[in-house]
């Protein structure tokens, strides 16, 4: 096998082009190439290291056709979230995998050691159709890598006739053995291959196939672009070159006379028919798709119409994105069929949130569809994937959920956030705060004797803070008697056996804050002294109280230890009271701790209920000694009560409550207040630094959009729960004053006012207006409606007359009222005369004409004040009112009769009085029909073939003028009636080209404006056209008998038709007298239903079915019928739908 080849211009620099041959070629034949065929180095293209997920590249590799090819590649796993996906394309679209099988495999290896994917793709014997560009795609989760590669196929070499015979024997007539060998004829041919060798590689230097040569042949010029960029084609310059130099022969198609259009789109979810039209409608014909064949189904319908080789799919999927192509005899067609993704709409939108530096946050939206793509953006700036890694953020895809991840967010992570997507966006806030730090316990200073244990403790908000202790400034470190302990939101140093040189100044250091926490250790020095047996007892009670009594506050939730120091000799017993009652339980909540010279009483979790007066008595022999000690239990205030909304506008609320029943045992310092939409789950603060008072007006909200607040108490303690949420409440203004307010009528009681919608109307919407009015001299506004009136106008009733009076309106909404529209200047109730005017209609101004029959309805508007009187009259009498009716309002008069006729033809006066003021108007009226036949109608004259033929106008020419007149003539022995004249005009015609030997009759309708008259005017005589100078007899003879049964010369044929298009069924019959034609559906009648159009012309038959349906299926029948029998066809008709 000879070596392969690298490919011209497609493999890297440093690489193999192709996998070595199992034979090698010897080395003399290697410097065969030409030197200009062998890239220098600076020619060869620059060598690519590895990037992305790749290790090794697929090489690019020139193969003889026939042989086997194997292409490798290395994946690097650590690079990617999972396993990977691997898919192996050539070109843009067609996947191999659908190939695999006899020449297609594949192969994967997995190292775990060095965790790599090793990849191959084997070829057996390829041919020319597998040269191109290929490309290796792996996917895994959200990576995606892909690199491209090339395959060039090379033909076979034929070596034709045995080598030797291109050798000869220099010398004519001598021994085949004698004479100098000739190495001409070898010299000739290896020439020829060297020809044959470089037009091939000129043919090929660009890796193309033949088969995209010839689609680039056949292509626009402004298809160049689209097809190079389909198949991977980057040298374009070289392809428009080699196009320039070739000779475009179109090549008629055989098979083909319409063939598919080079692509099609469909939007996805809808269906596409995809048509081809072939020469021989017997040819056998294939769909296939990505190369295999289609099989007819409810998805694929094929269809035959005529020439016409339809494929339909439906229901279109990303799936049907591919190349199709149809396959009749020996030629093909091929097509692309491109799937458009729906527009992605925004189901579930951003929301906006308040977080604190540090925490996670996650910004979902939902679209439409599934797998979407769409553009985040933050301040305007897109957010990309390549970007993330700076900006420690990422992207996840949960099916329709695309959501934005903050891991632990920053102040510049703050912003607004927006999601475009080519159906819709949305946008939202993300706050970003600092968080502050809380100080729930602090550090109390310690008095310690030697020896003892110090436990300084504090407490914090946030369990994950860290931080550090420090003695007088310096920073202390754990050692054996010191101990540093941080377990939840508790920070603890302790210090066993405390010597003197312990005492100092202790710190607490958060980490990340400007706060520090300091406490004192005091060291108690003990001097032994000479005490004698009997002491009596005493309490050495030491409190933080600064009044003159002992007390004690500690926060609800907080551990209380009150240890008292007792001394005396014999040890003294301790008595607890609590209030009058004594306290002895020493487990529990609440317990009692007896120890050598002390006695505690402690209280774990403390509550409200524990507050009050605790007494300790101590006694002994000696005596006894008595100390009380107040506890006070400071909490956060109880949440506020009577949350409520007060009233609302455009985009604010005002909100009111009332302080909480119980503040906590420490005074309410201000309230916090949160807002957020109805059915979401995250509120947003409105207040930052608490606010003192107990009305507040919520700002920036967005009208029509249901909102929820709730208030959080505030006193030194802490924060409280949060109030009961105010009912859902609409951010809702009322409407601007209507506009254009004017009056439009005045009588002596009523005003009639119009207006203009508002310019805003808002979310609200506007639930109508009302209408007030006051007199000149007065401010009491008085209703004139108690309902709104949604029309822009209205009819104020029962004013006083002559009165002046003022006039407003204003929109009412579920806000309130808007700011009313008053009228600038009073008006006086006061009927205005308006003169009498008759407004005539421009169709009115000229004769009315009706048809006897037809209804007469005459709207005529006139005008004037007070109401005038009107009166219809006829030839100056009433009309009669049996006949008209007459309806007349304040602006119209309308004239109506049911049913015209000739009667009422004639003048109308209408007249229109006010007082002595008067108009008037004449409307005439002409009630017409179809005239009647016209008179006398005879042949005057005939010379040679004409006739002449006169008549006399109808008596009667149904009130209307005769327009012409329409002629037709009839051979006496068939009396069928062949049109002549249509619209002759005047009373006579003359009839030319009758046939020499028959005898015609001649008939006249009049026509007029309602068209042909009822019956014709016949000939008395007849016009008999003989031939000149010869006279004839008529021979005696029995006149044939033409009579005949009706008969099928052409049947009615069984149908299929396609639900929706028009279908006709055709037969042809035979009879005479000519026979009546009865079509059946069914053995039931066909009668005039516009869905059926029957026609008969000549004895062909067509019954007509517009747009059938499945219901019009059935068996059809023709009967034709005369008085000597009759006939019957039937054929079957079936509708299909489309699928």
């Amino acid at each position: 096998m000879p070596e392969a080849k690298p490919a011209a211009k497609k493999a890297p620099k440093g690489k193999d082009a192709a996998k070595p041959a199992p034979k090698e070629a010897p080395p003399e034949e290697a410097p065969a190439e030409s030197p200009k065929e062998t890239p220098s180095e600076e020619q060869s293209p620059t060598a690519e290291e590895p990037t992305g997920v790749f290790l090794k590249k697929p090489d690019s590799v020139s193969v003889e056709n026939g042989k086997d090819v194997v292409i490798t590649a290395k994946v690097n796993g650590k690079e990617l979230p999972g396993k990977p996906t691997i898919k192996w394309f050539k070109g843009k679209w067609l996947e191999l995998g659908i190939k695999s099988g006899a020449r297609f495999s594949f192969k994967e290896a997995h190292d775990s050691a060095s965790n790599v994917y090793n990849v191959e793709l084997h070829i057996g014997k390829v041919v020319l159709g597998d040269r191109g560009d290929y490309r290796l795609e792996v996917r895994a989760k959200d990576t995606c890598d892909s690199c491209g590669f090339n395959i060039d196929v090379e033909a076979t070499q034929d070596s034709s006739g045995p080598v030797l015979e291109d050798f000869k024997r220099s010398g004519e007539g001598k021994s085949e053995d004698a004479g100098e060998l000739d190495f001409s004829g070898l010299l000739k041919k290896r020439e020829v291959v060297e020809q044959e060798k470089k037009k091939k590689k000129d043919d090929d230097d660009l890796g193309i196939p033949p088969e995209i040569w010839e689609l680039l042949k056949g292509a626009k010029k402004s298809e160049y672009e689209k097809i190079a960029f389909q198949y991977g084609i980057t040298d374009l310059r070289g392809m428009l070159k080699r196009l320039k130099k070739a000779k475009v022969e179109v090549k008629k198609s055989e098979a083909f006379t319409k063939k598919l259009d080079p692509a099609y789109q469909v939007d996805r979810g809808n269906k596409i028919k995809l048509v081809v039209e072939i020469s021989d409608p017997d040819l056998p014909l294939k769909w296939f798709k990505n190369g295999q064949e289609i099989k007819p189904s409810s998805k694929y319908i094929f269809e035959n119409v005529g020439k016409k080789r339809i494929l339909t799919i439906n229901k279109c999927t990303m799936a049907d994105d591919a190349a199709y192509e149809v396959a009749v005899a020996d030629e093909r067609c091929l097509t692309e069929l491109f799937v458009k993704e729906p527009p992605v709409l925004i189901v579930t939108p951003l929301e906006d949130q308040q977080v604190f530096v540090g925490d996670r946050v996650e910004m979902a939206v939902e679209v439409s569809e599934d797998g979407a793509q769409l553009m985040w953006m933050k301040d305007g700036v897109e957010m990309t994937k390549e970007d993330s890694y700076k900006a420690r953020y990422r992207f996840k895809k949960d099916g329709k959920r695309h959501i934005l991840i903050f891991s632990e967010v920053t102040l510049e992570d703050g912003g607004r956030f927006k999601v475009i997507t080519n159906g819709g966006q949305c946008e939202a806030d993300l706050v970003v705060e600092e968080k502050q730090l809380e100080v729930l316990q602090d550090i109390a200073d310690l008095t310690v004797k030697a020896s003892d244990q110090a436990v300084f403790k504090c407490e914090v908000s946030d369990e994950k803070v860290t931080g550090k202790w420090y003695k007088n400034g310096i920073e202390v470190r754990p050692s054996k008697r010191i101990t540093i302990s941080h377990v939840g939101r508790i920070h603890k140093l302790v210090i066993d056996d405390v010597r003197p040189e312990d005492e100092g100044d202790y710190t607490f250091v958060p980490d990340g804050y400007a706060l520090s926490l300091s406490a004192k250790l005091n060291f108690l020095e003990i001097k032994v002294e000479y005490v004698p047996k009997q002491e009596p007892p005493k309490i050495h009670l030491d409190c933080s109280g600064k009044t003159s009594e002992n007390s004690i506050v500690v926060v609800a939730g907080n551990k209380l230890r009150l240890d008292v120091a007792i001394t005396g000799e014999p040890p003294p017993v301790a008595t607890w009271l609590r209030g009058d009652e004594v306290f002895s339980a020493t487990e529990g909540r609440t317990r009692i701790e007896q120890r050598v010279e002390c006695s505690s009483f402690v209280i774990e979790s403390a509550e409200r209920g524990d507050e009050g007066r605790y007494t300790i008595k101590v006694a002994n022999p000696a005596g006894e000694d008595v100390a009380s000690i107040f506890v006070r239990v400071v909490d956060v205030p109880d949440p506020p009560e009577a949350v409520r909304v007060t009233s609302v506008g455009e985009d604010w609320a005002i909100l009111v409550w009332e302080p909480p029943k119980y503040d906590g045992g420490q005074p309410v310092t201000g309230y916090l207040l949160e807002r957020k939409k109805k059915g979401s789950q995250r509120w947003m603060k409105l207040n930052f630094e608490v606010f003192t008072e107990t009305t507040y007006e919520s700002t920036k909200m967005i009208e029509g959009v249901l909102y929820e607040m709730r208030v959080f108490a505030v006193n030194a303690i802490g924060v409280s729960q949060p109030s009961v949420n105010t009912k859902p409440f609409m951010p809702i203004a009322p409407t601007s004053e209507p506009r254009h307010l004017t009056v439009e009528d005045v009588t002596d009681t009523t005003t009639t006012l119009k207006w203009r919608p508002p310019d805003r109307i808002g979310a609200g919407g506007i639930d109508g207006y009302l209408v007030e009015y006051c007199l000149e001299d007065s401010d009491d506004w008085i209703p004139a409606n108690t309902e709104p009136v949604e029309r822009c106008g209205f009819t104020v009733k029962d004013l006083p007359t002559g009165a002046r009076i003022i006039f407003r309106v204003v929109g009412v909404n579920i806000a309130g009222r808007s700011e009313p529209a008053t009228l600038a200047q009073p008006v006086t109730i006061r009927e205005i005369v308006e003169q009498p005017k008759i407004r005539l209609p421009r169709h009115l101004r000229q004769t009315y004409i009706r048809k006897v029959g037809e209804p007469i309805n005459l709207l005529i508007p006139f005008q004037g004040k007070p109401r005038p009187q009107v009166v219809w009259t006829k030839g100056g009498a009433p009309v009669d009112s049996s006949r008209v009716n007459v309806r007349t309002s304040d602006t119209d008069t309308v004239f109506f009769v049911r049913q015209a006729a000739r009667s009422d033809s004639g003048e109308y006066e209408l007249n229109v009085q006010i007082e002595n003021m008067k108009d008037a108007a004449t409307i005439r009226i002409r009630v017409v029909e179809k005239a009647g036949p016209p008179m006398n109608v005879m042949v005057k004259e005939v010379w040679g073939t004409n006739a002449l033929v006169e008549w006399q106008p109808p008596k009667d020419d149904g009130n209307s003028e005769v327009t012409g007149y329409f002629i037709q003539k009839a051979d006496k022995k068939t009396m069928e009636w062949f049109n002549v004249y249509e619209h002759n005009r005047q009373t006579h015609c003359t009839v030319a080209d009758l046939i020499v030997g028959n005898e015609y009759y001649f008939r006249v309708f009049s026509e007029n404006i309602c068209g042909l008259s009822d019956s014709p005017g016949v000939s008395k005589n007849t016009a008999q056209i003989l031939k000149t100078g010869i006279s004839w007899k008529p021979p005696e003879y029995k006149e044939h008998d033409f009579r005949m049964p009706p008969k099928f010369l052409t049947p009615l044929l069984d149908r299929v038709v396609v639900a929706g298009y028009a279908a006709a069924l055709n037969c042809a019959v035979r009879g005479h007298p000519k026979p009546k034609v009865i079509w059946m559906k069914n053995k039931m009648e066909i009668r005039e239903d516009p869905k059926f159009l029957i026609t008969n012309h000549q004895g062909i038959l067509t019954l007509n079915i517009r747009r059938p349906s499945p219901f019009d299926a059935g068996t059809y029948s023709c009967r034709a019928v005369n008085e000597l029998g009759e006939a019957l066809a039937e054929c079957k008709l079936e509708v299909r739908v489309p699928q």
